[in-house]
């Protein structure tokens, strides 16, 4: 094999590496942003309420510290040992939509703190928007909201802090 021709198979198998490097990266890139969740400094989501009372109550319940479960690298608390334990079996049914930001925040594009206050369930789905306002707007067009924030999502989810609205 000549000089030449054995450069070339090396830098062939360099680019090579150096593709599926990139494509890994993006990969984690993608899933680390698409995991992006709206935690204190202590990794609490929701500011502490009760995913599951959102759903079962149809209002925000405060979560105790006494009571939690960890998902998606979430700490939630809850009222009780049931709601703890119903959230187990199912996480990904009580889980906030985008990480607990605000989801009409994320259909125009921007990454707003979500108020437990001011939340919608929908299909299912757990919404949170800043503000009861906020919350009221979402609330006229949920499917077209909710497609515009779907494809937002990878984007506003990588990024760090909060926008300003």
């Amino acid at each position: 094999m000549s000089f030449r021709s054995h450069f070339r198979s090396i830098a062939r198998r360099f680019a090579a590496v150096l593709a599926l490097s990139v494509a890994a990266a993006s990969t984690a890139f993608a899933q680390q942003g698409a995991t992006a969740l709206n935690v204190d400094d202590n990794g609490v989501i929701l500011k502490g309420y009760d995913a599951v009372a959102f759903h079962t109550m149809m209002k925000p319940m405060k979560g105790s510290m006494e009571f939690t479960a960890t998902h998606a690298g979430a700490i939630y608390a809850f009222a009780s040992a049931a709601n703890r334990d119903m959230f187990k079996a199912d996480p990904a049914k009580y889980a906030p939509a985008y990480g607990g930001y605000c989801a009409m925040g994320v259909a125009v594009g921007k990454k707003l703190d979500g108020d437990p206050a001011a939340f919608t369930v929908n299909n299912g789905k757990l919404y949170l928007n800043v503000n009861k306002n906020v919350s009221t707007m979402w609330a006229k067009d949920i499917a077209g909201n909710n497609k515009k924030a779907d494809m937002n999502w990878s984007k506003v989810a990588v990024h760090r802090g909060f926008d300003s609205m």
